[in-house]
């Protein structure tokens, strides 16, 4: 009993060593304050929060939302191919292409598709 709580005494005065020494040697300083604080999308999280939210990074956001439920749609219908009636699914494939195509030119008409002012 006695050494089974010396050990553990042991390991514990071990564990509050090595926590102190790595905070001690840590090269965490006040200059890393960029560094520590957090990244969001673009925004300078030491400014205001009131500023007005950029349209430009709202529709790039809403494209790859759509692209990315396009690859979710498309990707299984691959696999049924060998499981549905041919003609069925072809055009229904044709029709969804069709429609995401239609966003395409819309987004591409609108401008929302220029990287560059």
């Amino acid at each position: 009993m006695f050494v089974t709580f010396l050990m553990g005494l042991f390991i514990i005065a071990l564990v509050v060593i090595i926590m102190l020494l790595a905070s001690l040697l840590s090269k965490k300083t006040i200059t890393d304050r960029e560094k520590c604080s957090p990244f969001e999308c673009g925004f300078d999280p030491k400014s205001s929060s009131r500023l007005p939210f950029s349209l430009r990074f709202f529709l790039i956001a809403i494209i790859f939302l759509i692209f990315d439920v396009e690859i979710a749609l498309i990707l299984p219908m691959i696999m049924i191919i060998n499981y549905s009636n041919l003609m069925v699914w072809t055009l229904t494939s044709l029709f969804f292409i069709f429609i995401l195509l239609i966003g395409l030119y819309h987004e591409w008409n609108q401008g929302a598709l220029e990287w560059t002012s």
